[in-house]
């Protein structure tokens, strides 16, 4: 499966995003794909051995459009790109046409007052209300101004299709030829009785109106991506790279994997990478939404795009480019913001059929006011308010709008959203699965506590020991080296700081070489040192295996009700030592756990790890619902398990063994210090790992859920009550209601207003937890 992003061009509305999708979809080999009509873009994931972008881009030429692929989404928010180049071209262009329409169409009103008053001044110029005068005028209004509606009507006709340039085309060209006709040929009406009137200004002033509508809408659509703008402004344009001992400036282009790169104080972080000398702050708060300035040393990771505080230091370029961390967050960000929610699936119904209905509407208007009242006038001034009223463009609006902003808040608050369903589901979350190393804790266990046989030798009869306490240290170090465990690390640094290094001499002759090196999941680790085996691992497993562990029980039992991790250490079948290991929780776990009970969800601590220092850990955070030595291959159960009770589940976790439970769950939330394949398989990304992170995702998702129903909620009713308005329902009543004007002044603002309403969830706050 392939995925490539198209940008669209050609779409008038709402209905055109449903008649492009419908095309991608017929295509075989597409798999799925979504359409963004706010955005103009079309994601589209399709097999590569049935169809290619060739294909995919002749299906939406043929549907009448065109399509060119995205190849890179810095490009879009690029001031200087063509893609921004052309679009500012055609905001100019749309602003220079409703500024002489609009000059036009003040000209025509004035020169209409007197019809539209009944009034009449022996001072005003009443040749300005001439047919042929408000015919010159009206023209290239219509001509110039109107194009665009005629030229996608035109192309929709092509396509046996329907959209909102065929309905403005209809309204305003039948008012205009309606207008020339009675201009041309007065006589007619005469001789059949009716009145030769003329719509020339309400033509004029509807394009004008609707253009108005678009050029705001435009604007206000670009204030939707300013998330992504403020992300793409952190970028540095040069770096100070060291090149032969000396600092060179260079674009930020050409700096390359491996450069050493030196910053000072108060400036930007140009690319990521590790810090080989120096020591500063550094203020990452607009990538990870950290408040406090981290401090950064030898060894340490920095991020590009984050601002040097204090020191100065140098470190060594580790990803560049559309590498970095700020180049994925951007592309994570713009793929969410072209997802399509769920919510949106009605608005997409409705928007399928409505042009054809409304016209069936309008239709049944113009018969019905005719047949009824003989007032050809009447029923043309009704029909032309239906076709210009209907707006399927703010039903096309009222999700998409949002989600782009909410997505993008995400963002800000070092939330990366993968997609508009997770952002949708966040808010239904009834169950937090927490896992506990790097989740409720610093994920940096440390050895507190360490006994070995020997050191209690005096206290037991018959006892033969063979080893040392450093003996056993370095068994110890010299088998966990070969671990990624973290639990592992942490023995590993106990037996340095004990100075024990496994290079040494002296150890290596100890351990010389090890063999048949095997990791159990969820048990521990065994190899072969010399002609000893040697096990690390839980007590459960070595009971398993027939180990005697009661020489030490009393420890264990002693640090597991302190909150500590244990690690049995045997060699050749016999206890020889035990390790306590405890890791630190972290400070704000207490308060998200608080907060996310008082917000009514169920929370629950799901473990490897024994149940006493489980739950002794979970005590110190509040939880009360501990799943404990619970196996890897294990914890996606448990979630299937939690929704299996018709629970919306979310898990939260850091490492690659969380992975399968992230995948599992309704919402995986990964914490962005864990390891790639947790974030990769998660659908929320928590950069700074505070939990903090989930209340604020969870809050989020509510209020942009909350902002996506009012929108829903303006565009239907808006189109629910406007259409029988203008249609003359409330015609005996509110009689100047029938004015097609006003019909295409509420057309025009019904976009502008869905996508104001979208840009007031810009003003969202987190609650956080105290």
């Amino acid at each position: 499966m392939e995925t490539i992003n198209l940008r669209l061009k050609g779409m008038g509305c709402a209905a055109c995003a449903n008649r492009i999708e419908k095309a991608l979809q017929s295509v075989p080999g597409v798999d799925r794909c979504f359409v963004n009509f706010a955005i103009a873009q079309a994601k589209v994931e399709y097999h590569p051995q049935q169809t290619d972008v060739f294909i995919i881009k002749k299906a939406v030429s043929d549907a009448g459009y065109s399509a060119e692929p995205l190849t890179d989404f810095s490009q879009e928010t690029d001031e200087n790109s063509p893609e921004q180049l052309a679009q500012k071209q055609l905001e100019k262009q749309l602003k220079n046409k409703v500024i002489f329409g609009g000059v036009i169409s003040a000209i025509l009103v004035i020169g209409s007052l007197p019809a539209m008053t009944g009034l009449h001044w022996h001072w005003f110029p009443m040749w300005l209300h001439n047919a042929w005068v408000q015919l010159v005028l009206a023209t290239p209004v219509m001509v110039w101004c109107g194009q665009q509606f005629f030229t996608g009507a035109y192309k929709s006709l092509l396509h046996h299709t329907a959209d909102m340039n065929t309905l403005v085309s209809l309204g305003t060209g039948s008012a205009y030829l309606y207008s020339l006709f009675a201009t041309f040929f007065p006589g007619f009406f005469q001789t059949h009785g009716l009145e030769a009137a003329i719509y020339y200004e309400p033509a004029a002033v509807i394009i004008t109106l609707i253009l108005l509508g678009r050029l705001l809408e435009s604007r206000a659509r670009g204030k939707t991506s300013e998330a992504i703008s403020k992300l793409m402004g952190l970028q540095a344009k040069t770096a100070r790279v060291i090149q032969n001992g000396e600092p060179i400036d260079l674009p930020i282009e050409q700096v390359q994997v491996g450069d050493v790169i030196l910053v000072r104080p108060g400036e930007k972080i140009p690319v990521d990478g590790e810090v080989i000398s120096g020591i500063s702050q550094v203020d990452e708060a607009m990538v990870t939404g950290e408040p406090l300035p981290v401090k950064k040393q030898v060894g340490d990771e920095v991020i590009g795009g984050t601002i040097n505080k204090t020191g100065s230091f140098q470190f060594r370029a580790a990803r560049v480019g559309k590498d970095t961390m700020l180049a994925q967050i951007v592309k994570l960000v713009q793929e969410a913001q072209g997802s399509k929610a769920p919510i949106q699936r009605l608005a997409d119904r409705v928007t399928g059929w409505f042009v054809p209905v409304v016209m069936a509407i309008a239709v049944i208007t113009f018969l019905i006011w005719f047949k009824t009242t003989g007032n050809l006038t009447m029923a043309m001034i009704t029909t032309l308010g239906v076709l210009i009223i209907a707006c399927p463009c703010a039903l096309g609006l009222a999700t998409p709008t949002s989600v782009m902003v909410g997505t993008g808040l995400g963002a800000e608050y070092g939330i990366l959203i993968k997609g508009a369903e997770s952002l949708e589901l966040a808010h239904k979350i009834q169950t937090i699965v927490l896992d506990k190393t790097g989740t409720i804790t610093q994920g940096k266990p440390t050895v507190t506590d360490y006994i070995t046989v020997f050191g209690i030798v005096d206290n037991i009869a018959d006892s033969s020991v063979d080893y040392s306490e450093i003996e056993l240290l370095a068994f110890a170090a010299a088998l966990e080296s070969h671990s990624e465990h973290p639990l592992g690390e942490a023995i590993v640094d106990y037996a340095k700081s004990q100075g024990v290094e496994i290079s040494s001499p002296e150890i290596r002759e100890i351990t010389r070489e090890i063999t048949n090196f095997a990791a159990i999941a969820g048990m521990g680790v065994e190899g072969n040192i010399e002609d000893n085996l040697v096990q690390i691992g839980t007590k459960r497993w070595l009971n398993q295996l027939n180990i005697d562990t009661q020489v030490l029980a009393a420890y264990q039992e002693t640090w597991e009700t302190q909150g500590k991790t244990t690690a049995w250490l045997a060699i050749n079948g016999q206890v020889q030592g035990l390790f306590a290991i405890a890791d630190a929780v972290k400070p704000s776990s207490i308060n998200a756990v608080k907060t996310l009970k008082k917000m009514g969800l169920e929370v629950v601590m799901l473990t490897g790890d024994n149940r006493q220092t489980a739950e002794a850990i979970a005590h110190q955070v509040g939880i009360t619902k501990v799943l404990a030595e619970v196996r890897p291959d294990q914890k996606a159960e448990q979630i299937r398990i939690l929704q299996a009770k018709s629970k919306i589940v979310a898990m939260v976790g850091d490492g690659i063994n969380d992975a399968p439970a992230l995948a599992q769950a309704d919402v995986g939330i990964a914490i962005g210090t864990g390891t790639d394949v947790a974030i990769a398989a998660s659908d929320l990304t928590l950069i700074s790992g505070d939990l903090q992170g989930i209340i604020t995702a969870i809050q989020l998702s509510h209020a942009t859920m909350n902002n996506i129903r009012q929108n829903l909620f303006f565009a239907f009713i808006y189109n629910i009550a406007g259409i029988p308005i203008a249609a003359g329902i409330l015609y005996p009543f509110f009689g100047w209601l029938l004015n097609p004007i006003i019909a295409g002044a509420a057309m025009a603002f019904s976009s502008v207003s869905v996508v104001s309403n979208a840009l007031r969830l810009r003003k969202f706050k987190p609650k956080l937890s105290h």
